[in-house]
Order: C-alpha cells, then sequence, then structure tokens
C-alpha cells in the first residue's frame, strides 16, 4: 500500500508539472489574488472545468484512492518520466468522465443533486466494483472507519467538557494562553521527496498565523496562512504560486489553530459529539460545522490530546477527507506541544518531526506576508 501511494503521489505531482503557458495567476476585480482554475492550467480537461487547481487535484486524489492505483493506470505510463503526456487521452480517461456524467446523473435523478453517490461507492479501491455477495464481509468481524461524517451522537459528554479536558491535558489555559509564538525546527518527509528526510523550519504566532517553509532541492517550498488567506509557492506547486481555496484553505486555519488552542471551541458555531476507536484505543470525536459548510472532526483520545484532525474538501466528485494525526507530545514551558504530525490527503502524504520548538520567540511579521512566486525545478 505505501508503494502504491507514493506511485500515485509521484504520479500526481509530475501531474501538477503539466501545465499550459496560461496558468498564470489572473487578478480578481477587488485587486485580490484570484485562484487559478483547472482549465487555465490543465491542456486536456473537460469534464472538471472551472474549479480550483487545489480542488481539482483532490479530485484526482479521489480517482487514485477509488481506483486503488496511480494517475497512470488512466493516464499513459510515459506521463511518469515525460509530464506533457498527461494531457494525451486513452480510452479509461474518456471512461471516467463518461463515469462522472453518470454518477451525475444518477446523484441529480435520485438524490436532488445531493453528492451521495461517489466513485468511492461503487469501486472501494478496485477498478472493477464488486458484484457478488463476500461472506468475510457478512459474517466477519466488521472494521469502523473512524473518520466519518455521520455517527451517533454521544449526549452524555459535551464539546465544552472535552475541550476543557484538552486545555488541562495540554498544561491548562494559563499557560496556554501565555504562548503567543512558535518556531519550530525539524525535518520534513513526504511523497514529494521520496520519502527523504530534508529540514523545515515552521513559524506560527497567536492566534491563527502560520507559515512551513521546506527546504526542497530544487528551492524553498513555502506553505503560508495569515490569518485569511492560504498559498503555496515553490519548485513543488503547480503554478507559481498556489492560492488555497475551499476544504484546502479551512485545513491551514484550523492547523494554525490548533498551534494556540485556548479559543479552538470558537472555531465552529455547532459541535456534535461522538465515540469510535483508532488503532483500537477508544476517542472521541468532537464535529465541529457551520450552516453550508464541510465538516471537521476532532478526535481526543481518554486522557484528553488531540490525536487527529480530519476536514473534507467538496469537489465535484464527491467530498474529500484530509487527515492530520499529532504525536510525539513533549513539554515546553509547562505546555505540552506535538512534535510529530502526519497529513494525509488522497493524492499526497507528508510528515513533520520538530527537533526543537522555541516558544515565545520574535518573529519578523514578514514571515506571514503572501510568498513571492516560486520557480518550478521540474
Amino acid at each position: 500500500m505505501r508503494t502504491f501511494l507514493g506511485a500515485t503521489a509521484i504520479a500526481c505531482v509530475c501531474l501538477a508539472a503539466a501545465m499550459s503557458a496560461a496558468g498564470q495567476a489572473t487578478q480578481a476585480p477587488s485587486g485580490t489574488q484570484a485562484p487559478v482554475m483547472s482549465d487555465d492550467v490543465f491542456k486536456s480537461v473537460t469534464v472538471l472545468k472551472g474549479i480550483p487547481v487545489d480542488t481539482f487535484f483532490e479530485a484526482m486524489g479521489m480517482f487514485a484512492s477509488s481506483m486503488g492505483n496511480d494517475c497512470t493506470f488512466c493516464h499513459v505510463k510515459a506521463a511518469y518520466f515525460d509530464r506533457a503526456k498527461f494531457a494525451e487521452s486513452t480510452p479509461k480517461i474518456v471512461r471516467a468522465r463518461g463515469m462522472i456524467l453518470m454518477m451525475n446523473a444518477i446523484n441529480n435523478g435520485y438524490f436532488k443533486g445531493d453528492q451521495r453517490v461517489t466513485c468511492f461507492t461503487c469501486h472501494r479501491g478496485s477498478n472493477s466494483p464488486v458484484r457478488e455477495p463476500d461472506f468475510s464481509l457478512q459474517y466477519g468481524t466488521p472494521t469502523e472507519d473512524p473518520n466519518v461524517i455521520d455517527f451517533v451522537e454521544e449526549t452524555r459528554v459535551s464539546a465544552d467538557s472535552l475541550f476543557d479536558k484538552y486545555l488541562q491535558a495540554i498544561g491548562g489555559r494559563q499557560r496556554v494562553t501565555a504562548l503567543t509564538t512558535l518556531v519550530g525546527k525539524g525535518t520534513y518527509e513526504g511523497f514529494d521527496t521520496a520519502f527523504a528526510k530534508i529540514p523545515v523550519e515552521v513559524y506560527a504566532k497567536a492566534p491563527n498565523l502560520r507559515t512551513m517553509v521546506v527546504k526542497m532541492v530544487g528551492g524553498e517550498s513555502f506553505r503560508v496562512f495569515d490569518g485569511r488567506n492560504a498559498w503555496m509557492a515553490g519548485p513543488d506547486t503547480p503554478v507559481p504560486i498556489l492560492q488555497l481555496t475551499g476544504g484546502n484553505l479551512e485545513r491551514a486555519r484550523l492547523e494554525a489553530l490548533v498551534a494556540f488552542p485556548a479559543n479552538i471551541r470558537q472555531a465552529f458555531k455547532q459541535w456534535k459529539v461522538g465515540r469510535t476507536a483508532i488503532d483500537g484505543q477508544e476517542v472521541y470525536i468532537v464535529q465541529g460545522g457551520d450552516e453550508g459548510q464541510p465538516l471537521t472532526n476532532f478526535y481526543f483520545d481518554q486522557s484528553g490530546m488531540l490525536v487527529r484532525l480530519v476536514r473534507w474538501t467538496v469537489t465535484p466528485v464527491g467530498r474529500v477527507p484530509t487527515q492530520i494525526d499529532y504525536k510525539d507530545y513533549r513539554d515546553v514551558n509547562g505546555m505540552k506541544i506535538p512534535f510529530q504530525w502526519t497529513v494525509s490527503q488522497t493524492y499526497m502524504q507528508m510528515s513533520i518531526a520538530l527537533s526543537e520548538i522555541q516558544p515565545n520567540a520574535a518573529i519578523d511579521a514578514a514571515k506571514f506576508n503572501r510568498p513571492a512566486p516560486g520557480k518550478s525545478d521540474r
């Protein structure tokens, strides 16, 4: 599975570079940077037009996860080595376009346009949907996916009590609110580095500013959230500067908020509590959401520590999850902070392991500015 996922991401990273000259950011009427759209960048898009590039990659990830294969399952194999060949049509690409239209017809015809049926509904990690009953599923031990949107509500425990327990577990509200900045250094590894560990720096400022600088071989990669907007820029982005939108923007906001969790319960207006298990250990789900927005799950273990965050991005082919796992909590000035976290997406996975964190350090405000456009080394 790890080999498959690595191949998936490497292929998708190559796809990221398969852009046309038209793929430069345009200015929105307000003067703010407009997100670049899929058909501005990729040469052969016909169905998934008019969506931001970061959402387009989420949709590609949905296909990879649903089919249990990498990008070259549909694209020509040579695209793995020659990114321009991602634009070449294949019978499987044509078939996929038809499947999207079929999926939309089912949802429109039977579910009033709600995305109840997706690629994953039928394929579930296989390029051929299973049609016959499976006794191992019917009579075997059921497996439970903790990353669920719909679950039975636990009414005996409140979200407020779990947030209070969390703050107490990491050091108490007084210590948490006393933390105003963080500067961390360590290593980054992921599909985009072929799992090689490279230097990373993390800068964060309360209440919700965050920048990560990854020292890629081809140059520095910046991932910035300035409290309102989020961007990526560097040799690993499909355009010189990629503005994050939708669920990816929300994920950047939540990652910044988790670094200074005193006000985490204000992240959403509505909360719901449930129970599940991660790796055999019982955890509480605290699900937050606002009207008309995708939901977010926070997972707390029995000691009160935050161990996982899951956020969904709405795409034309269904809701796609991003999972962040936190571990290796260490004491920093009387407050417990995770020194390791892993971000898993359907098309990408990366892990950060910090070796040091400097609390309440002075940080130049320019660290949280919109980064300069990067130059791709691809």
